[in-house]
């Protein structure tokens, strides 16, 4: 299923199940669904992609990571299409509706030192997303249409006509992507992180980015624009992020406290 998934291809995820289930008699679709659970939180921690609809759940097994890694993560196949799913070109496109756009940030997200990443090596994958400039900067043209739209419809025309595109006017220095407004004119501060894999992959944070939300807190706003290529969603933080986020000091890769 990940393998089609990274490479766009359809799959049916219930007819796969089933084919397992058949597999495994003496397991319950319960117990299986929990395993698949158990191996998206192996891929998480190795900072890889996983299957959606799968949420992490952590405490898995030494065992369980060992043969993840064993069979999935040092396969050739894995890698390529893991890497290709990483670097793939992307398109400017816009909201083609408000409804449903934005959702709650993860409700769970174990800081690093909680984290039994010690079973399994990390990869560069979502390190090498980050860097993918196409990507960031259709996130950033996705983020600056939904701001206009959301002015817009909110009686705010004339705010919405001077939402900026600061990465681009002015560059990456200044710790945000976007200036953008509220309905009553105060200013939003937008910094724009987008993944084409879930919304609880970690991102990258710098320290310019950190300094600026908590040096602009009241303003301060952070857009984690997820599932990107295929029915893209986001979750948004506001203000200081300090103390939202559990961050590695060395990569300044970040998630949800």
């Amino acid at each position: 299923m990940l393998i089609a998934e990274l490479g766009q291809q359809r799959y049916n995820k219930a007819a796969l199940n089933r084919q397992l289930a058949e597999r495994l008699p003496k397991r319950s679709p319960g117990s299986i669904e929990f395993k698949h659970c158990n191996i998206s939180a192996i891929l998480r921690d190795a900072d890889c992609p996983y299957v959606p609809g799968y949420k992490p759940r952590s405490n898995y097994q030494a065992i369980l990571a060992d043969s993840v890694e064993e069979c999935l993560l040092r396969s050739e196949i894995f890698d390529r299409a893991a890497l290709s799913a990483a670097e793939r070109p992307a398109i400017e496109t816009s909201p083609e509706t408000l409804d449903g756009l934005v959702v709650h940030p993860p409700t769970t997200s174990l800081q690093v030192q909680e984290r039994p990443g010690s079973y399994v090596i990390k990869r560069d994958y979502l390190a090498r997303e980050a860097r993918n400039r196409d990507l960031g900067h259709a996130g950033e043209c996705f983020i600056l249409a939904y701001e206009r739209q959301r002015l817009i419809s909110q009686g705010a025309s004339q705010l919405a006509e001077a939402v900026e595109h600061v990465a681009e006017t002015q560059g990456d220095g200044t710790g945000f992507d976007i200036r953008s407004f509220s309905a009553d004119g105060s200013e939003r501060l937008i910094e724009v992180k987008t993944t084409a894999f879930a919304k609880e992959c970690a991102f990258f944070i710098s320290p310019n980015e950190l300094n600026c939300s908590r040096d602009n807190a009241e303003s301060y706003h952070l857009y984690r624009l997820f599932d990107f290529r295929k029915q893209p969603r986001m979750f948004c933080l506001q203000g200081d992020l300090h103390d939202q986020l559990w961050l590695e000091p060395d990569s300044y890769r970040a998630g949800v406290r």
